[in-house]
Formats: structure tokens, sequence, C-alpha cells
């Protein structure tokens, strides 16, 4: 029983520019990866504040104890948290960023 087999279980499997960004940050390195974590949370500044605070109520369900590759890291849960609430839009742009950033192996904004 796995996320990886069949579309649509996950909520960016939707869209398939999203999906590769996380998969492609799930395989990345721990250095990617904490640089990734500050690129999404950038987008808190797109997120409303009740959104925010049931981000951190997931952060403390899940942190640690869930089965997802990124329930160990609760700063990597909030980021995920942040991408996922975010609009559509705001999502797709998101996205296309984190893979050019991970290709790059470069979060820096040049």
């Amino acid at each position: 029983m796995t996320n990886n087999s069949g579309e649509g279980k996950r909520w960016y499997d939707k869209d398939p520019i999203l999906k590769e960004a996380l998969e492609l940050l799930r395989l990345s390195t721990d250095e990617q990866k904490e640089q990734a974590k500050d690129f999404m949370l950038k987008l808190q500044e797109d997120v409303a504040q009740d959104v925010i605070e049931r981000i951190y109520q997931i952060v403390t369900q899940y942190g640690g104890k869930g089965n997802r590759w990124y329930d160990n890291d609760p700063i990597m849960i909030k980021a995920i948290e942040m991408l996922r609430q975010a609009d559509p839009k705001t999502q797709r742009v998101a996205a296309l960023k984190l893979l050019l950033a991970l290709e790059k192996n470069s979060f820096s904004d040049d």
C-alpha cells in the first residue's frame, strides 16, 4: 500500500508540475530540503491567518507521527502545508520556482 501508485490520492497529484516538484523535493539532499523549507515558508505572506493557525495544529498532530516522507520534520510539515493551503496559481508558481531551484541546486533569487 503506497501513495506512489494511482493518481489523485494526494492533494498535489492533480497538478503535474506540483507533483513533480514535491517528488523531486522528496528525493533531494538534506541541504536542498533546508533551503526549500525557507523558500516555501515565504508563502506565509499569501495565506490567511486562520489557515496558518490550522497549519500549526497539523504540525502538532503529525510531527514525528505520520507516514508521509516529511512528517519527521515539523518545519517541512509547515512548509508543505503552507504550499497546500495556497491558491492554485500560487502553488503552480511556487512549484515551478521549486523545480528550477532544485535543478540548479540554488535557492538564491539570481
